[in-house]
């Protein structure tokens, strides 16, 4: 046999184990409530080339590809137990039993490292949760199109309603139609039907009533069955106590917003601080996407090299607050037209970092670019360390956090000598560190950190939003701490 036959074969081979693998992960989805993930990334509703793609990118973390015939044992494995609602990483499966010594079986080891989400230690299946967006722009969208993916068997967060004002003529069918195509991240993964007579848009079987208002005083979510929901506030509108709480009506009992909250509102970071969220907070902050992508990288390297004083550059995709053509902003740059300029503006990460990261002692000053790309930023964060190191112990340090913190599923890793901004479109953390980019000379390093700002803040924010509404299943194995 030549070695492109011998090659095809491997790969007919392993298309027939991943085929095999979909029905198995959609089955313990729907009827248990639990998430199959590859070093943090979810296997639900992939595409055989997804599952054999998202196998082979372990290379760039792991130094070596992951195969579906390691990972496939263990999740027969995970068939014959009785497990309750979590998420369960194949990857990290296969790498702790690659390292155990016991002499284990398979069936053995996976038993006892998902013992946390079996028998008499699981946990119950939840009733799900409501949700309601308040506005459908460019991150109300892409939450909307999360949640529907997680809707799983019901038992998770519940799309219920969308709020916004009137459009005039056929506007129920052009906001479904921006939830069907979507120019940057593609079309929408199912079905999407319009019942104009109801106001409802029907997504993946989800009905999501359209609910027309111009201020939350407006509205009372109960005459639409809603009760108990976590509103997410994506217009940016209100950012204060005060004015958030305008949401708390009859039917809402919290509120999340997607940009930085102001006064004593808290401005979660999740993988930071999200376990510092008190019950009975009703209102709190997702903080802003650059926040997210620069307080877990920060707090990795505080954690393991002290940290006295750091600058980040962030040069940042262009936003929907820019004009497209020279005119009058409130701003003093903003106005110059976006996608033909680089337009220095301000951001307010550096000093919503105090807010997630209280303990950071050290100042951290920040500035930012605009430039002429639709999505995807990248930023620049300069480090004054505690103490000498080299780059090798830095990446080394960084590509573990990757794998194995509690961090995992908010810092990715990459080693791509020629990775660019359009690769991590659709990225689901909240920041990936490029490799190849890192500079360190002594106590100052230099990361590079890649974000997608609108699909990857918003998965943190759906992360925050089951955290607080008790849907957050826990991941086994259990990251080291």
């Amino acid at each position: 046999m030549t070695v492109n036959e011998d090659s095809f074969t491997n790969w007919n081979h392993r298309e027939e184990i991943a085929e095999a693998m979909i029905p198995i992960i959609g089955k313990l989805h729907r009827e248990r409530d639990v998430n199959i993930l590859l070093h943090s990334r979810s296997l639900v509703n992939k595409s055989v080339v997804s599952i054999l793609k998202t196998h082979r990118f372990a290379r760039q973390i792991d130094g070596e590809e992951l195969s579906v015939t390691e990972t496939m044992p263990f999740l027969q494995a995970l068939t014959a137990l009785d497990l309750g609602p979590s998420q369960i990483d194949l990857g990290m499966l296969a790498a702790t039993y690659k390292a155990d010594d016991r002499g284990l079986s398979v069936d053995e080891f996976t038993a006892q490292a998902v013992s946390g989400a079996t028998g008499e230690n699981k946990l119950e299946r939840s009733e799900g949760r409501d949700v309601v967006l308040y506005g459908f722009g460019r991150i109300g969208r892409l939450v909307a199109r999360l949640l529907i993916e997680k809707a799983g068997s019901g038992k998770g967060l519940r799309l219920r309603a969308i709020v916004v004002r009137g459009g005039g003529d056929q506007d129920l069918v052009k906001r479904a139609s921006l939830l069907r195509r979507d120019s940057i991240h593609g079309q929408f993964q199912g079905t999407i039907t319009v019942d104009e007579a109801n106001s409802t848009i029907v997504a993946n079987g989800n009905a999501i009533k359209v609910i027309y208002a111009n201020d939350p005083s407006e509205v009372d979510y109960t005459a639409y069955g809603i009760k108990d929901a976590i509103l997410i506030d994506n217009t940016g509108k209100w950012r204060d106590r005060e004015g958030l709480s305008k949401h708390l009506r009859p039917g809402i009992d919290k509120v999340v917003l997607t940009a930085p909250g102001k006064g004593d509102v808290p401005n979660i970071v999740h993988g930071v601080n999200h376990d510092t969220v008190k019950p009975d907070e009703r209102i709190l902050s997702c903080a802003s996407c650059t926040t997210n992508a620069i307080v877990p990288p920060l707090k990795a390297m505080d954690d393991e090299y002290g940290v006295l004083r750091g600058h980040v550059e962030t040069v940042h995709s262009f936003t929907n607050d820019q004009n497209l053509l020279d005119n009058y902003h409130k701003a003093d740059r903003r106005g110059r037209s976006a996608p033909l300029n680089m337009v220095i503006t301000e951001t307010g990460a550096a000093s919503a970092v105090a807010k997630a990261l209280p303990d950071l002692k050290a100042p951290i000053t920040g500035s930012s670019i605009r430039v002429p790309v639709p999505d995807v930023s990248i930023a620049i964060l300069s480090l004054r360390l505690g103490r000498e190191t080299t780059r090798e112990e830095v990446l080394d340090h960084l590509r573990d956090v990757s794998l194995n913190s509690p961090l995992k599923r908010q810092i990715d890793f990459t080693t791509a000598p020629d990775a660019v901004s359009m690769d991590f479109v659709g990225s689901r953390h909240a920041s990936i560190v490029d490799a190849g980019a890192t500079k360190v000379d002594g106590d100052n390093a230099i990361l590079y950190l890649w974000y997608d700002n609108e699909f990857g803040y918003s998965c943190q924010v759906i992360r925050v939003v089951q955290h607080v509404s008790g849907v957050e299943y826990p991941t086994y194995p259990a990251p080291a701490v």
